[in-house]
């Protein structure tokens, strides 16, 4: 009888180990889906892991990105090298270099960047940039 209860307690554990595997999983493919008009390359080169559209993370939103760089000549080109090759200083905090991120792709991210309305992010933002 002890062996079945045993055996019971470490099938019931294991169970619960993979729902949480599960859940986790779920949750997170959730999460990774980019908002709509984004490109799939915001997902698949992870960047909402540190920046949200109009929300800092570990990054500032890209809508304050947006605003900081609105009016300036260039912008998408700047923004897709500093997507490239990354950014130093600015706080304990630095954007590393995504060189797997090919020159067009990194073009798209910035132009869609660069199309966020800085508004609601002015609101909430951190003036983190």
């Amino acid at each position: 009888m002890k062996r079945a209860a045993h055996v019971a307690v470490r099938v019931r554990r294991w169970i619960l180990i993979l729902a949480a595997m599960l859940v986790a999983i779920a949750s997170s493919s959730l999460a990774s889906a980019p908002p709509d008009g984004a490109p799939a390359s915001l997902t698949e080169y992870r960047c909402y892991d540190c920046h949200r559209d109009r929300e800092s993370v570990a990054g500032p939103a890209f809508a304050e990105i947006a605003a900081s760089y609105r009016g300036k000549r260039d912008a998408a080109a700047k923004i897709a090298a500093e997507i490239r090759y990354g950014i130093r200083g600015g706080g304990p905090w630095h954007m590393p270099p995504h060189p797997e991120v090919s020159a067009s792709e990194a073009k798209a991210i910035a132009r869609y960047i660069l199309s966020l309305d800085s508004t609601d992010a002015a609101a909430q933002g951190t003036g983190r940039r």
